[in-house]
């Protein structure tokens, strides 16, 4: 098919682009001193400019081209240009991994996933509007391609762009699409279903003139006016018809159709009554769209009659709005067509794509920018083995994959492959990446995949569906295993003297034995235990009393660089024992030392009991501040099978829990294999701390950490 301009009018463009397009002026002047397609690029901003594309969407497509020809000019150009065109831009070239993809996929591949992967990827949706031009553009000069690039054209057109146009109710590029790829694709069928239309044209054109003077006359003596003309029936349609219901191209009821537009529905059921008054229907063939309009709000009234000489005849009655609202694609019938079906947050995208079609005015800034908010996602989406694809929120992991695959999937998973790479199920895939699950026989989840401080799963979806695994076993197996947890977590911390009383309370649980429970179910973790033991441990300040019994406002002293209070007392200098290194939510105590000011120390501490035998009357009480406002000294301890890079390993999950390490030595075990290593951290409370030891005690060859100095 020729394309419907010629070369020279680019120079058309030209001339108009300073007065009516003046965006286009630089890229136009361009694009006729470079090596670029002046046919395609003419041919493009024509269909752009038949869908109501404004300037800065014509201007993209040219600056596209000019980036692909010549680079250094793009690269000069781009940052001098509004940002709203550089995302245009960056739109187009974005898309290219979607061809790339489509590429490669297995022949049995979902496009229908590379239609939703190239939505993710196109961030300004009128970018979709330039690709299916530029591919309409490209499809119509396919003849003079070499075969294999001809086929390849092809393909990606018949999955991606013709059912995109669909989707949008872009009829006059839709049709062009399905029926170029398909001419391509299947060359002998084409022809055949070609050359019987063309054996029937005359007879069928005489057919519908005389059908139409018929119905014209009986609707003028009903008084209803109308509109009436003969529906066009494309190639790719008829034979997907005969495919779809296994029919002969002579048992098409359709081939043969007319449309009739109306004022108003009272009219549309008028002109029913009087077509079948006019001609006998055909049982079974009656659809009211207008009653009951499809799922995604496509009106009309479809009937297939006998009509003159006895031949079949399809007629469709809708109002000029229906079939303006149809055609414009507001009631946009893909999943009818396709047979497909999608969720609401995508049906929502596509809504949001179709408004770009309606008519604009001076609000088009702010619809823009409604546009955008509504579209920034924060998804990946990914591929399966088999090029399907499926959408997660980001930052989803691989074991995340597994479990919206299907939950079976999911408690079988043994590991992941991304690309073809072997993974570990914490790695958080990005959109376009292809994941492979590998499952063993057994179902067989780990309670480590619901621990925060491993980081395996971090949608709840998958989080509730490992929870339920474990809720089938018995009570008393998870009774054991949270209270395993949990008196490890307090030994990890030395915290095995605090007060846990009203931990249940606090998570509204009826008592520990639900606390105990919900940590081994992953709904309580560590970190908040730790974080609730802190705040426990900071009790209201009571006011000071005078002799009269006045209340007063207490004496303490905020110290500059300190988060303690010393009760009764003015500005002290103080130090955190290095005997038993309290932390913020530590019960703690302090000893007025000769010349040091006061050292502070946990009241479990036994150098703070010997100090308090000996001098009784210097004990002081004091108790946390503002813990956000300094950092702590603690030391750890950490034991395990000596390998290869562990040191580096710990050095660097402690490096990115963003704690530091103030000093560290390691001993090696010979006889054993084993390596016990110390540090001296600076960290912020206990929950910072929790989820670091949790991390430590998650690394391979690690038997156990825990906080260290107790006195």
């Amino acid at each position: 098919m020729a394309p419907i301009v010629e070369p020279s009018s680019l120079s058309r463009w030209r001339e108009h682009a300073g007065t009516v397009l003046p965006a286009l002026a630089e890229p136009l002047e361009a694009c006729t001193t470079r090596a670029v397609n002046q046919v395609e690029c003419a041919d493009v901003l024509e269909l752009l400019g038949m869908l109501g594309c404004d300037a800065q969407t014509q201007a993209a497509a040219l600056w596209f081209e000019l980036a692909r020809v010549d680079p250094a000019l793009w690269a000069q150009r781009r940052a001098a240009l509004p940002a709203e065109l550089q995302r245009l831009v960056d739109g187009q070239q974005a898309a290219e991994q979607v061809w790339a993809l489509h590429a490669q996929r297995p022949p049995q591949g979902a496009a229908e996933g590379l239609r939703r992967l190239l939505l993710a990827i196109v961030r300004d949706l009128r970018v979709v509007f330039v690709l299916l031009a530029r591919q309409l553009a490209r499809m119509r000069a396919a003849p003079a391609l070499p075969e294999d690039e001809r086929q390849a054209l092809a393909r990606l057109t018949r999955d991606i762009h013709a059912p995109l146009a669909n989707r949008l109710g872009i009829w006059q590029l839709k049709w062009e699409l399905e029926d170029l790829a398909f001419r391509y694709l299947q060359p002998d069928t084409y022809r055949r279903i070609a050359n019987l239309l063309d054996e029937r044209r005359t007879d069928r054109e005489a057919f519908i003139r005389d059908a139409l003077d018929e119905l014209q006359r009986a609707l003028a003596v009903a008084g209803i006016q109308a509109e009436l003309a003969g529906r066009p029936k494309h190639i790719y349609s008829i034979w997907k018809k005969m495919q779809r219901k296994s029919l002969d191209f002579s048992d098409l009821y359709d081939i043969r159709a007319v449309r009739v537009l109306v004022d108003s529905i009272t009219d549309c059921y008028a002109a029913l009554g009087v077509v079948h008054a006019l001609w006998p229907h055909l049982p079974g063939e009656f659809d009211d769209y207008i009653a009951r309009p499809k799922a995604n709000g496509y009106q009309s009234l479809h009937t297939a009659v006998i009509g003159p000489e006895g031949k079949t005849l399809e007629v469709q009655i809708r109002t000029h709005a229906m079939h303006r609202a149809n055609e414009l694609g507001v009631a946009a019938h893909w999943r009818y067509k396709e047979g497909g079906s999608a969720d609401a947050e995508f049906e929502a995208k596509i809504a949001w794509m179709r408004k770009l079609l309606e008519p604009r005015g001076e609000d088009d800034s702010a619809l823009a920018a409604e546009l955008q908010t509504e579209l920034l996602e924060d998804r990946v989406y990914l591929l399966t083995p088999k090029g399907e694809v499926v959408d997660l929120a980001r930052g989803a992991t691989v074991l995340d994959f597994a479990y919206l695959v299907h939950t079976e999937v999911g408690h079988r998973c043994r590991g992941a492959k991304v690309n073809g790479r072997i993974v570990p199920l914490t790695f958080q895939p990005q959109s376009g990446d292809r994941v492979e699950i590998l499952t063993g026989k057994l179902a067989e989840p780990s309670r480590d995949w619901l621990s925060p401080h491993h980081g395996y799963l971090n949608t709840a979806r998958a989080k509730e569906k490992v929870r339920a695994w474990f809720r089938k076993i018995a009570h008393d197996a998870n009774l054991a295993v949270g209270r395993g947890m949990f008196e490890r977590e307090l030994k990890r911390l030395a915290l095995t003297n605090a007060d846990v009383t009203r931990l249940p309370a606090h998570f509204h649980l009826k008592n520990h034995d639900e606390l105990l429970v919900a940590l081994a179910l992953g709904e309580v973790t560590p970190g908040q235990i730790a974080r609730v033991l802190q705040e426990a441990a900071q009790p209201p300040e009571p006011p000071a009393v005078t002799q009269s019994g006045t209340p007063v406002a207490s004496r303490h002293a905020t110290l500059d660089h300190s988060a303690l209070r010393i009760e009764g007392i003015g500005n002290l200098l103080t130090t955190l024992a290095r005997c038993c290194q309290p932390l913020p939510g530590d019960p703690v105590r302090g000893f007025v030392t000769k010349g040091r000011g006061v050292s502070v120390h946990r009241t479990d501490c036994s150098s703070l009991a010997r100090l308090a035998a000996r001098d009784p009357d210097r004990v002081i009480e004091v108790s946390w501040g503002n813990a956000a406002a300094q950092a702590y000294e603690v030391d750890i301890e950490l034991r395990g099978y000596d390998r290869k890079g562990l040191q580096k390993d710990v050095t660097s999950v402690v490096s990115n829990a963003g704690t530091h390490i103030i000093a560290s030595s390691s001993r090696l075990f010979v006889h054993t294999g084993e390596v016990e290593m110390r540090f001296t951290l600076r960290v912020r409370d206990f929950e910072q701390l929790s989820t670091l030891l949790g991390k430590l005690l998650a690394l391979p060859n690690v038997l156990d950490v825990r906080r260290v100095g107790t006195g």
